[in-house]
């Protein structure tokens, strides 16, 4: 796959960006691999890939980011793995503080993360808390997250709400149900990106991606830098959004 040099973001048109865009951020381990590195090397690296792409959204003014950080999935992975992987999400929380705050982003986290040990859990908290007041990009981080789980947790939550007598079911619609989920009062994905190679959606924001664009690279994450994501941002402008009409 050939590479976009930086000229071509003078294709892009400012005008017709995506609004919100969702990434899995795929081939951390298959990068590192390949180079007889130890895969949490490919997971630092996929560290650096994420700032360079954050930059960009808010270079762009693109409003919103939601990146797959850490699925419920991965806790089958090598313990030492899960160890590391868990130390790296401290030290971004710690470290990209300052970067994050000079671009004036915003950092949600979604998913049952509150269930990850106590350090990774208060360093997510920090981070939340310390870039709250910032009013640019909106990077939502999808930690122990899963989409069915999300959607079990809605649907427990809109259960009891009519068992209590706070809804009806009769007032249960799409946007009803959109309002239960982690991503509530946030326009769902325009386009989602899968670097790696495969081509699935590995169980994330399956509600939210109904209408969504997908676009998927041969490109490992680690090297999909700022030049990577201007491909992608050109192929999404030449689709043709009809949302399941004719």
């Amino acid at each position: 796959m050939a590479r976009v040099l930086p000229a071509a973001q003078e294709e892009l048109d400012l005008t017709k960006l995506p609004k919100h865009v969702a990434i899995i951020m795929d081939g951390n381990r298959r990068w590192a691999k390949h180079r007889g590195m130890p895969a949490i090397e490919g997971h630092r690296r996929g560290m650096l890939a994420l700032r360079e792409v954050t930059r960009a959204c808010s270079d762009f003014g693109i409003p919103i980011l939601t990146v797959y950080g850490f699925s419920t999935e991965n806790w089958r992975r090598d313990s030492t793995e899960i160890s590391l992987l868990l130390d790296l999400c401290v030290y971004f929380a710690q470290n990209e503080l300052i970067e994050l705050s000079r671009n004036n982003v915003r950092v949600n986290v979604i998913g049952a993360y509150r269930a990850l040990p106590a350090a990774s859990r208060d360093a997510l908290d920090r981070l939340m808390e310390r870039t709250a007041s910032n009013t640019g990009l909106l990077l939502n981080l999808a930690v122990n997250y899963s989409a069915r789980a999300e959607l079990q947790r809605a649907v427990a939550q809109i259960a009891a709400d009519v068992a209590a007598g706070k809804l009806r079911a009769d007032e249960i619609d799409e946007a009803k149900i959109s309002s239960y989920l982690y991503t509530a009062d946030q326009p769902d994905p325009d386009m989602l990106i899968r670097p790696g190679g495969e081509h699935r959606l590995s169980n994330f924001l399956l509600y939210q991606v109904a209408y969504t664009e997908l676009v998927m690279s041969e490109v490992y994450w680690p090297d999909f830098g700022r030049d990577e994501f201007v491909r992608t941002l050109l192929e999404f402008q030449k689709r043709q959004r009809r949302f399941g009409g004719a």
